[in-house]
């Protein structure tokens, strides 16, 4: 992972990597946090760090900011990451985290606000980056109000129109395929 993490470095900051910052830009290019266009198809980034083929980053991943903000350490606002925000990230994005762990970044990620709950708000966004943001993706306001009631019904357990920690972490177990999958925000 250090060398991963040198080598996405800009060339004069890798000397003092330890203490160094990746910049968000470069983090935001990762293939990890890239969306998997199928077996084959990634492909590491340049030295410099930032993936130069645009074609690979329209399949970035549409959380990708919402990770960096979560995993970052940064108190200047930047969410660069330093080597162990980087050593995080990639543990909790590997196949041996546990499903409790991937819940608990998952529903970080998911919480646009930072509040600590799902609100109507946070589940329209987190609707708004799975669909896309073009108008042709966008649902209707109609369409997402009634998406937005179906998933409170299914998980706002009691029943204040949000959806807290635990809330989330019951509808996590319930689906099988979540830590496959989250393994997977990226």
């Amino acid at each position: 992972a250090y060398t991963r993490f040198r080598e996405l470095l800009p060339a004069e900051q890798r000397e003092a990597a330890l203490s160094a910052r990746l910049p968000k830009s470069c983090v935001l290019e990762l293939p990890e946090l890239r969306v998997r266009a199928g077996p084959g198809r990634g492909s590491r980034p340049s030295p410099q760090g930032c993936h130069p083929d645009p074609r690979l980053r329209r399949q970035a991943n549409p959380f990708r900011h919402r990770i960096c903000r979560v995993f970052s350490t940064a108190e200047d606002g930047s969410n660069g990451l330093s080597f162990e925000d980087f050593l995080d990230m990639l543990s909790v994005f590997s196949e041996s985290a546990t499903s409790e762990i991937k819940a608990h970044y998952a529903f970080h990620i998911f919480d646009f606000n930072d509040d600590g709950i799902l609100d109507k708000k946070d589940l329209e966004n987190l609707v708004n980056c799975l669909t896309g943001q073009s108008e042709e993706s966008r649902l209707s306001d109609a369409e997402m109000e009634q998406l937005i009631k179906n998933i409170l019904e299914e998980s706002d357990i009691d029943k204040d129109g949000t959806i807290n920690f635990c809330e989330f972490q019951h509808v996590v177990s319930r689906s099988p395929d979540f830590a496959r999958y989250c393994g997977g925000l990226r």
